[in-house]
């Protein structure tokens, strides 16, 4: 019997190659320094917190106005494999936007396995929806309104780009630019790691849910960016959805950070003057 597992990689390498927390040993410990900059930015910076879009507990979001009336919105869809992860602890980046002009909006969805991935499309498609409807009361310009998304957040920006979204009564351009950052984009993948034990990805779900059967419709510039030191599979996910995009008629740049891993990203994107960062400013007229 072959030892070859997943896209010819052994099958003792999938958790290398497809979970962080494998490949990022450190990642409790980078994972505690984004929560606490993320608790003091929720205790500092002005903001409506827990605000609903739906019925569920975790059907919530956060909005953090930038200075001016009018702004710009950034739409973020944060990370955890969609089985953990909060909004609470993925706000450190918000300053370098507020002060830069955009208003911020942080999405919270539930998580696997009380739902499935399915639920969460469906939910983070929901809270996009609320925005581009009520972000004039808090400030923000609907007209300019961006999505961003990291790691599991990155699938969801690819669903949200994905989404046809006339179908719910809006225009279908609401979205005006997207990044999708260390992207979970290969769903087939994920049956394949451990992590799905909770996930409980099947292929009935994966097919779905994938990017690969579902371009984007939205015609708007994408960013696909990742961390240069991600594994080598991880990487190639990003490659791909990116070649997909552009063979499907999408404005795409691809970014590869130099030296940062699946959790570092987030240092990248709170730092004003990294090319990420740099970047997502420059789509957003920034």
């Amino acid at each position: 019997m072959s030892d070859l597992g997943y896209k010819n990689f052994h099958r003792d390498e999938i958790e290398y190659q497809y979970n962080p927390r494998v490949s990022v040993p450190e990642f409790p410990q980078l994972a505690k320094k984004r929560s606490e900059e993320s608790r003091k930015v929720r205790a500092t910076h002005k903001s409506w917190l827990n605000v609903p879009y739906g019925r569920s507990p975790r059907e919530v979001l956060d909005i953090y106005p930038a200075g001016q009336p009018a702004s710009p919105i950034l739409v973020y869809i944060h990370g955890g494999y969609w089985r953990s992860g909060s909004k609470d602890d993925n706000c450190n980046f918000v300053p370098a936007f507020t002060q830069h002009g955009a208003s911020v909006a942080l999405l919270e969805y539930d998580l696997c396995p009380n739902v499935t991935v399915t639920d969460i499309v469906r939910q983070t498609r929901a809270a996009m929806a609320w925005v581009y409807r009520n972000i004039a009361r808090y400030g923000g310009d609907p007209s300019k309104l961006y999505v961003s998304g990291h790691s599991a957040g990155g699938h969801l920006t690819a669903m949200a780009l994905a989404h046809d979204w006339e179908k719910e009564g809006l225009p279908g351009n609401i979205i005006k630019g997207a990044v999708a950052s260390s992207g979970v984009y290969d769903l087939d993948m994920v049956i394949h790691v451990s992590a799905n034990e909770q996930i409980r990805m099947t292929p009935e779900i994966a097919r779905e849910n994938n990017p690969f059967l579902h371009p984007p419709l939205a015609v708007c510039p994408l960013l696909v960016t990742v961390g240069g030191a991600e594994p080598e599979g991880w990487k190639q996910m990003s490659k791909d959805y990116f070649q997909f995009c552009r063979d499907h008629g999408a404005v795409c740049e691809y970014l590869e950070v130099p030296g940062a891993n699946h959790y570092t990203m987030s240092d990248h994107l709170a730092d004003a003057t990294s090319p990420l960062t740099q970047a997502i400013f420059r789509q957003m007229g920034l």
